[in-house]
């Protein structure tokens, strides 16, 4: 019977540590990017998941339109596109 309390502590204590060492650190860093993709606003330089560097010229609620390039092309992406914001 002591054998099925230690395997039972052991799954336990498993699950426990791959929380605190996988889980929850992913879920605070997409929570960060969440309130980072919130906060954008016209003006801010911004880098997508891609590699495109740009400024941003206008939001709506899903895309952003971003200038790149010395001859302002205008690029269409979507908010979860952006990975981070460079000027702040």
């Amino acid at each position: 019977m002591s054998a099925n309390v230690v395997n039972i502590v052991m799954t336990v204590g498993f699950i426990v540590v791959f929380y605190f060492l996988l889980i929850r650190p992913q879920q605070k860093k997409d929570k960060q990017l969440k309130e980072m993709r919130s906060s954008l606003k016209v003006g801010d330089e911004v880098v997508t998941i891609g590699g495109l560097v740009g400024k941003i010229f206008s939001i709506s609620e899903e895309m952003i339109t971003v200038e790149v390039g010395g001859d302002r092309t205008k690029l269409h992406v979507e908010k979860w596109a952006i990975g981070k914001v460079k000027n702040k």
